[in-house]
């Protein structure tokens, strides 16, 4: 019954607030009432009423959870707990914190795909092939170096080595991955200043697709998933959420 107990950890909210006091609320219930990896947690009606909220913010809010890996869903069962939950006592959000967390987690399963990836689009690519790589790689770089927009640049440019790799489910997989992961319009982590010091490394892994060397292929997404892991980390630690 610890799923009921965990209520006593709840307290009304005074004002009826969406999103962030609600994720609060619920993460330092988690917290503080011990539940952990597999635990259940208490049923929607329930955390309704101890914050005093609709039962459609509480599921907004276990929404946001499950984007995030953080819960999931039996159908008929309840909602279980998947991943640690840890608030934060500094600078960083509790919220930003689980974002980073999660992202985290997605990037371990994204660098085991794009290691593959890459090693296959250097191997297989045509010359044309290559050449587009090349080409979409010199256009996401001026995108970046102007200050502009680069995220429909950045996808055309992964796009081209996912097709040229041969085998088209890696390109789903990988853009699955990408919508997997739900983030706060006003996470640092959707921010168009996140992860630019992994652009100059695009131009190392486009040279060595276009020289056909798979290894400095490899080596060159490696450190790009490397700088934006650092990256992740030191806003999880610092709390910079600019």
């Amino acid at each position: 019954m610890r799923a009921q107990s965990a209520l006593k950890h709840l307290e009304p909210l005074e004002t009826r607030t969406r999103g962030v006091a609600v994720l609060d609320a619920l993460a330092e219930m988690v917290e503080r009432s011990g539940l952990t990896i597999g635990d259940r947690l208490p049923p929607e009606v329930s955390l309704a009423a101890t914050l005093g909220v609709g039962r459609s913010t509480i599921r907004e809010a276990l929404n946001r959870w499950e984007g995030l890996g953080i819960i999931r869903r039996r159908r008929g069962d309840g909602t279980y707990l998947s991943a640690r939950v840890q608030t934060s006592r500094g600078l960083v959000p509790t919220m930003v914190r689980l974002e980073g967390e999660a992202l985290l987690r997605l990037m371990e399963i994204r660098r085991t795909l794009e290691n593959d990836v890459v090693r296959k689009a250097t191997r297989n690519a045509t010359d044309e092939q290559r050449r587009e790589i090349s080409r979409l790689c010199d256009i996401l770089l001026v995108e970046v170096n102007a200050g502009h927009p680069w995220r429909k640049a950045d996808h055309a440019f992964h796009g081209a080595i996912y097709d040229a790799s041969g085998n088209p489910m890696y390109g789903q997989l990988l853009r699955n991955l990408d919508h997997a992961l739900e983030r706060g319009g006003s996470s640092p982590f959707a921010a168009d200043n996140f992860g630019l010091d992994s652009f100059p490394i695009h131009r190392d892994l486009a040279d060595a697709i276009l020289a056909g060397d798979s290894e400095q292929a490899v080596g060159a997404i490696n450190r790009l998933l490397d700088t934006v892991e650092r990256e992740v980390q030191a806003i999880i630690d610092s709390g910079k959420a600019s």
